[in-house]
C-alpha cells in the first residue's frame, strides 16, 4: 500500500471509510513548505456520526466483554502496522518533520510494537477481584470488585509524537474494552489516517468500535467534550487548551485524562561530570527541534561551576545543526509550523527583551532557505522568574540558571507551574535521592536512565496534568470499577 492524497482523504465512521462533509484540506512539508496533499474535512454533523457509531458499539457488541477477542485484534493491528512500516516511517518523516533516526524509536515503531504489551495485558489482567465474605449491619454477604470498560472515548491529540500519543491512546483505551473516538492535530491528519485505513481494511475491530475523525475545525474537541454519550475524555496537549477540555467536560462530569504542559529542569550537581551532563542537556533539548513535553528546558548548575557548565553547553549545541530530517544523521529538524517557528521566535526575542543573552544559535540556519526550521539555542543570564524560564517554547531552546546550593537547586526546579518531567546529575548516591524526593514531578531521569517504556507511567504533577499514560496506571484510566455484593 503506497500513500498518496487519495488515501488519506478520509474519515474512519462506524467501521467506513468516508469522505469528509467538509472536503478536504492542505497537508504541509515543515521541511520544504511544500504541498504533500490533502486531509479529509471532518464537520460537526461527521463526529456526531462518529460519536454515534461508537456509542452503538458499546452498547450493542460484545467488544467490551470478549477481552479474547480485543486480545487478537490489538495483535491483528500491530502486525498489519508493522507490514506497512516504511509506508508510515515516509509519511511520518514528511508531515512530521520528524527526524528519520526517531522512526525506529518513540516516533513509530516503538509505539507500535507496544501494542503487543496492551493485548498480552488483557489475557493477565485481574478483571475480577474476590474481597471475600463479611457482615455489614449483620447480614452475610459475599463481594466482588469487578473492572469494566468506562465506555465511548473521546481522544485529541497533537501533532509532536503523532504516533506515539495516538497509540498510547488507543491502545489502553481498546484493551480495556472502550470503543473510541480520535480527533487527531490538523497538522498531522495522515498519521492517523493511515492507521484508520489499516483498521478498516486489515483487522476484525467491529465497526464503530475505532472512529478517526480528521479535520481543522477545533470546535470538533469540544464537541467530543460536550457531548453527553462521551463517557472519558483523554487529552494530550497545552495546559491551556486542558483547562478548557476540562471546563467543558464537567458539564457532563465526564472522567478527563490529561497529558500537558512541561518545563521540566536538568539539574547538574557539583560532584557531576559538568561537561558531560551539561552536552547530554544541551543534546536532548535539540531532539525533534525541542518539541516535546517531558525535555529537560532548564538547565541548573552550581554557580561555581556556571562558566564550565555554559562552555559544554555551548560547545555541544553549536555541533548541533537544525537539518533535513530526511537525512540519517539528523536529530533537530524542523518545527512543525510558520506560526510554531514564530511562536519560538518570539521567546527568544524576549529573552534579550528580559535581560538575556543568547550564546549559541538564536536564528534561522543559513542553509535553509525554506522549512520551518530554528537554530539550537542557548540562553543565560536570565534567572527563574524570567517568562523564558517559565513558559513552554516548544522548541530547541535550553535556557541555563545557576544555583546555590542542592536545596535551592529544588527550590528552583520546583518554582514552575508544571511538574512533569527532569533529570539529575551526581555522583553522590544520597545527595542525588535527597534531590529526587525533593522535586515535584512525574517522571525523573537520574543519570541519563530511560523512564520511558510501554509498562511505564507517565504523567506530571500540578499543571502538567491529571492522570497517568503508559503502565498499569494508564490501562486502569479508562477502567471503571463495580462492587457487586450478594448474600452467603
Amino acid at each position: 500500500m503506497t500513500l498518496r492524497p487519495a488515501d488519506s482523504s478520509a474519515l474512519l465512521v462506524d467501521g467506513k471509510l468516508v469522505p469528509g462533509s467538509g472536503g478536504t484540506f492542505e497537508v504541509f512539508n515543515p521541511a520544504t513548505e511544500e504541498l504533500i496533499g490533502r486531509a479529509a474535512e471532518g464537520t460537526a454533523a461527521d463526529m456526531d456520526a462518529a460519536i454515534a457509531a461508537a456509542r452503538r458499539a458499546f452498547d450493542d457488541t460484545e467488544w467490551a466483554r470478549d477481552h479474547g477477542f480485543r486480545a487478537r485484534c490489538l495483535r491483528q493491528l500491530c502486525d498489519a502496522l508493522q507490514s506497512h512500516i516504511e509506508e508510515l516511517r515516509e509519511i511520518t518523516v514528511a508531515e512530521v518533520g520528524a527526524p528519520v533516526m526517531l522512526t525506529s524509536g518513540p516516533q513509530l515503531e516503538g509505539p507500535i510494537e507496544d501494542l503487543r504489551y496492551w493485548a498480552d495485558l488483557i489475557e493477565t489482567y485481574s478483571w475480577e477481584q474476590d474481597l471475600g465474605h463479611a457482615s455489614p449491619m449483620g447480614i452475610p454477604t459475599h463481594r466482588r470488585l469487578l473492572k469494566e470498560a468506562v465506555g465511548v472515548v473521546g481522544a485529541i491529540t497533537p501533532w509532536n509524537f503523532p504516533h506515539q500519543i495516538n497509540f498510547a491512546k488507543l491502545g489502553p483505551a481498546l484493551a480495556a474494552g472502550n470503543t473510541i473516538v480520535l480527533k487527531p492535530a490538523p497538522d498531522t491528519p495522515w498519521c492517523a489516517a493511515l492507521v484508520a485505513k489499516v483498521i478498516a481494511e486489515e483487522t476484525e475491530i467491529p465497526a464503530g468500535v475505532v472512529n478517526v475523525v480528521t479535520s481543522t475545525d477545533h470546535s470538533l474537541g469540544a464537541q467530543l467534550c460536550s457531548d453527553p454519550r462521551v463517557d472519558l475524555v483523554s487529552f494530550t496537549g497545552s495546559t491551556a487548551t486542558g483547562r478548557t477540555v476540562m471546563a467543558t467536560a464537567a458539564q457532563t462530569l465526564k472522567k478527563v485524562f490529561l497529558e500537558l504542559g512541561g518545563k521540566s529542569a536538568f539539574i547538574v550537581l557539583d560532584d557531576a561530570d559538568i561537561k558531560g551532563a551539561c552536552s547530554v542537556a544541551a543534546f536532548s533539548v535539540c531532539v525533534h527541534a525541542g518539541q516535546g513535553c517531558a525535555l529537560s528546558t532548564r538547565l541548573l548548575v552550581p554557580h561555581a561551576r556556571y562558566e564550565d557548565a555554559l562552555a559544554a553547553a555551548s560547545a555541544a549545541m553549536a555541533g548541533i545543526r537544525a537539518g533535513d530530517p530526511s537525512a540519517r544523521g539528523t536529530v533537530c529538524g524542523p518545527v512543525i509550523s510558520a506560526r510554531q517557528r514564530a511562536r519560538v521566535e518570539s521567546y527568544l526575542s524576549l529573552a534579550v527583551e528580559e535581560g538575556g543573552t543568547i550564546v549559541t544559535g538564536g536564528g534561522r540556519p543559513d542553509d535553509h532557505e525554506r522549512g520551518f526550521f530554528v537554530e539550537p539555542t542557548l540562553v543565560a543570564g536570565l534567572d527563574n522568574s524570567s517568562r523564558v524560564a517559565q513558559e513552554e517554547i516548544f522548541g530547541p531552546v535550553l535556557v541555563i540558571i545557576p544555583y546555590d546550593s542542592d536545596d535551592d537547586a529544588i527550590r528552583i526546579a520546583n518554582d514552575s507551574p508544571y511538574g512533569l518531567s527532569g533529570s539529575v546529575w551526581g555522583t553522590d548516591p544520597d545527595r542525588v535521592a535527597h534531590v529526587v524526593a525533593g522535586v515535584r514531578t512525574g517522571t525523573l531521569s537520574v543519570n541519563g536512565g530511560v523512564w520511558y517504556s510501554a509498562d511505564a507511567p507517565f504523567g506530571g504533577y500540578k499543571q502538567s496534568g491529571i492522570g497517568r499514560e503508559m503502565g498499569l496506571a494508564g490501562f486502569e484510566e479508562y477502567l471503571e470499577t463495580k462492587l457487586v455484593a450478594s448474600p452467603s
